[in-house]
């Protein structure tokens, strides 16, 4: 049997995915309804200051014949009173007792705004609290948000006024509108946090109509930068989860949020240090009804390994990464094409002869052009591989032995400095490497 249940920073839950705070969370008929098709969690919409929202607030980007590739927001925190949201989420808790309720928070940055909120929340019976400091848009303009996320002191302070009077988790939420992640995570350790989530969304314009030259999308003629999620982000994410958990200065449990569209993208997250995850962008897209994939992904996948906790995943790809200097540059690869299962759309050629190392040939077979590798040539870019349509046709086949590794680090210990061209070349012939 698996168990799919995790602690997270002291906050409790039966499965590792949540909702994210965002409009899927903004009402406790929203989260009931979520919590009864499985999710384990909700960080529920962020509450605090008074705001009214604009109309129109989303706009998306589509890629080939895909709807909502990337998604951007200029959506503000819940618009409904304070009091209304307090209640739902005290209510929601009693009805769920066993799934995470999760009040994210944000208020202007005093210190007896902030320990009053808190102590409020806490009289609902939630489970932790989530510091939003991640919006880029609305909020940040009125000093919270990324505002204060950009600002290591500032994240360090008011992680410092919450966790003063908190009796439950605090987690704090990054933003990736940041030069390092690692500045303003190793900050929010330092003022108490149980835990980080990351990451909010990217600071972005999603585009402009060519019709009407207005920015997308359009509140009455006018537009601006917003928050970019959706699919797009999870390669940004990834990074930002993975420096945060082989920090050695921060060390705490990590929920993980970017692009998480099915188990597989979760199930990334949890090999990169993340021990929650949340969703938004999907769920909004295709309902809370994805869940039901994400659960049987997970289980039949860790049953497959022979794995039983998320403890026994989390945080189990970390030791594959290593700085560029670490990488070992005798290692070699080489593409192949299978002729029998390839349909002659020539994408490979074209990629190689134009955007990479002219190494592939079109050679006629059989009345057809068929792409063929000068093998001799090719570097093992993997640019083929990546734009083939055929899934299995062209792979990359290992050619060296394996009997000897040098790093970067290494040969620049070996080679005389400063590095000439010539020495460099001397050592690629020693070991066969094809210079071009």
């Amino acid at each position: 049997m698996v168990d799919l249940s995790i602690n997270c920073g002291g906050i409790k839950s039966p499965n590792p995915f949540w909702l994210a705070s965002a409009p899927p969370t903004n009402s406790a008929y929203q989260v009931c309804k979520a919590f009864e098709a499985g999710w384990g969690g909700a960080v529920w919409k962020t509450i605090g200051e008074p705001v009214m929202n604009v109309v129109n607030r989303y706009g998306a980007i589509d890629y080939n014949g895909q709807k909502i590739l990337g998604i951007n927001n200029i959506e503000l925190i819940s618009d409904r009173p304070i009091e209304v949201n307090f209640k739902e989420i005290a209510e929601t808790k009693k009805l769920w007792p066993d799934r995470a309720v999760i009040a994210s928070l944000m208020v202007e940055s005093t210190r007896e705004v902030w320990n009053d909120i808190v102590k409020r929340t806490i009289d609902t019976g939630c489970d932790g609290i989530e510091l939003n400091y991640g919006c880029p848009h609305g909020m940040s303009e009125r000093g919270m948000g990324s505002a204060v996320g950009q600002v290591p002191e500032y994240c360090t302070m008011i992680t410092e006024w919450v966790t003063e009077v908190s009796t439950i988790p605090v987690l704090v939420k990054l933003t990736p509108n940041v030069a390092d992640i690692r500045f303003p995570g190793r900050a929010a350790k330092k003022g108490g946090a149980h835990g980080l989530s990351l990451i909010n969304t990217i600071n972005s314009i999603m585009g402009v109509d060519l019709d009407t030259l207005e920015l997308k999308p359009s509140v009455d003629g006018k537009g601006g930068h917003g928050g970019y999620a959706g699919v797009a982000v999870k390669p940004i994410a990834l990074n930002m989860v993975s420096q945060i958990a082989i920090d050695p200065e921060i060390n705490l449990p990590i929920s993980g949020i970017g692009g998480i569209s099915t188990w597989r993208d979760a199930l990334e997250f949890i090999l990169l240090g993340a021990t929650s995850v949340q969703v938004c962008t999907e769920v909004m897209h295709y309902g809370f009804r994805i869940i039901d994939d994400m659960l049987e992904g997970l289980i039949n996948w860790m049953e497959e390994k022979g794995f039983r906790s998320i403890n026994d995943i989390r945080g189990k790809s970390l030791a594959s990464i290593a700085d560029f200097g670490d990488l070992n540059l005798l290692y070699k690869t080489v593409a192949q094409i299978d002729e029998s299962k390839c349909i002659q759309c020539n994408l490979c050629y074209i990629a190689c002869e134009d955007g990479a190392h002219q190494c592939i040939d079109i050679i006629p077979h059989d009345g057809k052009n068929q792409p063929k590798v000068r093998e001799p040539d090719c570097v093992g870019c993997m640019l083929c591989f990546l734009v083939c349509p055929v899934d299995d046709c062209i792979s990359m086949v290992r050619k060296d032995d394996g009997t000897e590794a040098i790093t970067w680090n290494e040969l620049m210990k070996k080679l005389p400095q400063p590095l000439t061209w010539e020495a460099l070349r001397q050592f690629q012939a020693k070991h066969g490497i094809e210079i071009h």
